[in-house]
């Protein structure tokens, strides 16, 4: 079986230098990441006495562009690895993919295979939706691949022999999901007997982006009060851990309905109402998560964050979750009752087979 595979390539501005990716989506297993594994053309002649280094960087915009006065400037990169990719060092030994033993074969001598492991904890890429009249780019963590001809690792690199790649670092959905949500609320009133129960469940923990999220209500009216409206919603949760106070929620699908009320005392509902989470009735929202772009590509409301650990959250620049949110009207005097759930809203894992590729 032959599979024609796309191979991404980007070339310095001087055409010195030539970099070879089978893929710019690295995934993050909890346990560990995709290695990111690419070959670079290099021209001899100009290369003599010189060398090339490769860098993976993770960019870390936290303000807009357009406010940076004075020096200040809104944005953190950190290096997550570097290594010298011409000359070769002489202990190096590199476990070689079939995309880069056909590469090499295909480009000849002057083509070197490069390997960089991204840390474990280092964030996924995410990016936050600018308004309409924002400009330049847009906050949240982006990854890109950085190869360069200099002296050291830490020498300035010029932009006619740069190369920087822009990458992405994404999770998909677990395979093993957890217990079906569900959460009781019951309210007493002052002076009022009884008491009102919202009962909350999803029909399953994970969903995949474009799904309909199916939220089933049951309410217990034990109490003297009346309910005149339900509201339900899926709220999007975004913690930026650089800011203390860097926590806020962006509704981004909603339904109101009377239908089935007033529910009356000692009366009771059983109801499902369909929500689907999705960019396009959010794509004029400033500040909603998305999953991090690459140019000339659609993308969609960001995945949830995995966490192996909570003691990590430090480390992940932007943490992103999903609520689904039932909210009851009682009148003026007899004020609101709400209920949440978390759920996963998240890309269904690719498989990826071993086939023969062709390099065109």
């Amino acid at each position: 079986m032959v599979v024609n595979y796309k191979v991404f390539k980007k070339v310095s501005p001087n055409g010195k230098l030539t970099v070879y990716l089978g893929k710019r989506d690295f995934v993050d297993h909890i346990s560990c990441v995709e290695p990111i594994d690419g070959v670079i053309l290099l021209d001899s002649d100009y290369l003599t006495g010189r060398k090339v280094f490769g860098q993976v960087i993770c960019s870390f915009r936290y303000g807009r562009e357009e406010d940076e006065v004075m020096g200040l400037k809104f944005q953190k990169d950190l290096y997550l690895c570097s290594s010298q990719i011409y000359p070769q060092p002489e202990k190096q030994d590199l476990n070689l993919t079939k995309l880069q033993e056909r590469l090499l074969k295909k480009l000849g001598p002057n083509a070197f295979p490069f390997t960089f492991n991204i840390p474990q904890n280092a964030p996924a890429s995410v990016t936050i939706q600018p308004g309409v009249q924002d400009q330049g780019e847009p906050c949240g963590i982006h990854y890109f691949i950085k190869t360069f001809v200099g002296e050291s690792e830490i020498d300035r690199s010029h932009r006619r022999s740069t190369i920087s790649l822009a990458i992405r670092k994404v999770q998909f959905a677990p395979s093993k999901t957890g217990r079906q949500p569900c959460t009781v609320v019951r309210k007493d009133f002052m002076l009022s007997p009884g008491e009102l129960e919202l009962e909350v469940v999803l029909d399953k923990q994970v969903y995949h982006h474009g799904e309909k999220v199916a939220v089933n209500i049951c309410i217990r009216n034990n109490s003297n009060k009346t309910v005149k409206k339900i509201k339900t919603m899926v709220q999007q949760g975004v913690d930026v851990m650089l800011f203390q106070n860097g926590q806020y929620r962006s509704t981004i699908a909603s339904i109101e309905t009377e239908e089935g009320c007033p529910i009356q005392p000692g009366s009771t509902l059983q109801k499902i109402m369909y929500l689907t989470p999705e960019l396009g009735t959010n794509k004029d929202r400033r500040g909603i998560a998305l999953d991090g772009q690459l140019k000339k590509q659609d993308t969609n409301l960001a995945s949830s964050t995995l966490l192996a650990s909570s003691d990590q959250k430090d480390a992940f620049g932007i943490v992103v979750s999903y609520t689904a949110k039932v909210k009851l009207y009682l009148g003026a005097l007899g004020g609101e009752v709400s209920a949440e759930l978390p759920f996963l809203l998240m890309h269904p894992k690719v498989r990826y087979s071993t086939v023969l590729c062709r390099i065109a």
